[in-house]
């Protein structure tokens, strides 16, 4: 039998390492700025969901602050970076 913590350590959180190691490609690869950005948002947000399996695994709550504060720095990351595309289409 299948248990939560053996799903976690064979089959999530590999899955998520490929996902991040694919979107580093992309990273290094992006012919524009945007993609680059959006990787590297993409590589915080994965990084947010291997946070949140060892918080879930490990049981410890505390963890699950820390991928809060990652996800609203990445999405001010972001709002900030659209406004500055935004801007500079502008001028």
């Amino acid at each position: 039998m299948i248990t939560l913590e053996t799903y976690f350590d064979y089959v999530i959180l590999p899955v998520l390492s490929i996902a991040v190691m694919l979107v580093f490609i992309r990273l290094f690869k992006g012919p524009t700025l945007v993609d680059r950005v959006i990787a590297l948002d993409l590589i915080i947000t994965t990084g947010i969901g291997i946070i949140t399996v060892y918080s879930i695994r490990s049981n410890q709550a505390v963890l699950l602050d820390v991928a809060i504060i990652l996800a609203l720095i990445a999405f001010l990351g972001t709002v900030a970076f659209a406004y500055y595309t935004e801007k500079q289409k502008n001028d």
